[in-house]
Parts: structure tokens; sequence; C-alpha cells
């Protein structure tokens, strides 16, 4: 078999996983440009430095710094709080910390989704006590049923109901990233046994 006929049945077979669409990816990009011009105009002339939270918002972050128009720059951050699981063990791991200080700047943390509000909050403190200019939260999806921490978030792509999330960059057990939408998983894809 080779590789070309291969991809198609990949593709087919992850979309079969799926219960239904919440949002398209016509969408999810029209939401983005709209976010992408409330930073311009929330950021001009200012410092702006876009922080992605590894690993579910890189596709997020990559659609968005390109509909922001001023002058930013990007870092990146990798925690950990799921493993495997389908929700948040509350306890948050560090596994790459920035590369630039963000002492003074504007940072904006960007997110793929917000449940318990456990990562966040801890985030949110950590880099609070390095002093930036000015820290902000965009998160492309909100799972305010699931919020266990009060969070202060200045946009929202999309609120989501208490089901389990995947594609455009969010994934269950690091597959469905790559998917252009944003639908919900079936529960027997991680609950075998739940048909």
């Amino acid at each position: 078999m080779n590789k070309k006929s291969a991809e198609p049945r990949v593709q087919e077979q992850l979309c079969r996983d799926v219960e239904r669409v919440l949002f398209s990816a016509d969408e999810i990009q029209d939401r983005v440009r709209g976010l992408g011009k409330q930073i311009d105009e929330r950021y001009a002339g200012k410092e702006l430095l876009l922080i992605a939270i590894l690993k579910g918002s890189v596709v997020f972050i990559a659609d968005l710094m390109r509909a922001i128009t001023i002058p930013h720059e990007v870092d990146f951050l990798a925690t950990s709080s799921y493993g495997a699981s389908t929700s948040s063990t509350g306890i948050v791991r560090i596994l790459k910390d920035l590369n630039e200080p963000i002492g003074g700047r504007h940072a904006l943390l960007v997110e793929d989704i917000i449940d318990s509000g456990h990562t966040l909050a801890y985030l949110t403190r950590l880099f609070s006590a390095r002093n930036p200019a000015s820290l902000e939260v965009v998160t492309l999806l909100d799972k305010p049923s699931r919020r266990e921490v009060e969070i202060d978030l200045f946009w929202t792509g999309f609120s989501v109901p208490d089901e389990f999330v995947i594609g455009y960059g969010l994934d269950f057990n690091q597959k469905y990233r790559n998917l252009p939408y944003i639908g919900v998983l079936k529960s027997e894809v991680y609950q075998p046994g739940s048909e």
C-alpha cells in the first residue's frame, strides 16, 4: 500500500470517531479573524508577546498570529495536567518554560480550551510574579460548566458543552489534532464499552 492511498483512510477513521461537528473550519476561521482584529485594537502601539500553551493551542496560535496585524512576538510553554485522561488531574507540571522574559511586556496567554481552570489559574499566578506590563488570556474554547477555579478571560472564541471535544489542535491520546473542525468525540472511543 502506498502512502498516498493510506492517508485518506486514516483521516476517514478519525472522522468516523466524531459524533458531531460543533464548529466548521469556516466558522473557526471567521472567529479567529475577529479575535485578531480585537487584539489589534487592544494592543495597538504596545509590545505584545503571544504565549502559546502547548500542544493544543498550536493550530489556534498559528492562525491567530496571522490574523494579528500589529507587530508581536511568540513564545511557547508546555504543561501537563491531563496525560491520557479525559479530565484534568488538577496538578500542573511545566514541561517547557518560556525562552523570553516577560517583565514589562504585554503578555497574552493563548489557550485551546479552558475547563476546570486549574492550569490557567496556576499559569496566571506564575506569570504575574514575573511582572509583565499586563497579562490577559485568549482561549479558543471555554467549557464553563466544568469550571472549578474562577478565571478572568479577556477573549473567548466559542463556549462548548460539557462533552469531549477534538480537532483543530485538540486531541484525545495525541490523535485528532489534525481535524480542520471542532467536533465531539464519540464516547465509545474514550470509554470502551459505553456504546
